[in-house]
């Protein structure tokens, strides 16, 4: 039988790889922590995709960033590496 990351888009795979090693214990909270690490994980990959150094890929990734954080300093400083 496949493994469901075997269908999985390589670099989504690779991304919730990354999120699920800071898991620590199987509590709610801990996967809570690493399902919100994931979703981060993506919101930065595609503000990273559109990126460029070009005025128009930066005003779309500035925009990415505004509507899924509204925090002080964005989404590119909460703290995932």
């Amino acid at each position: 039988m496949e493994h469901p990351m075997q269908r999985m888009n390589p670099k989504i795979a690779e991304l919730w790889r990354e999120a699920s090693t800071t898991t620590e214990s199987d509590s709610w909270n801990a996967a809570t922590k690493m399902m919100e690490r994931f979703a981060n994980l993506i919101i930065l990959e595609c503000i990273t995709a559109v990126m460029d150094g070009t005025k128009e890929g930066d005003h779309y990734a500035m925009r990415i960033e505004q509507y899924f954080d509204k925090s002080q300093g964005g989404i590119l400083h909460f703290g995932v590496e």
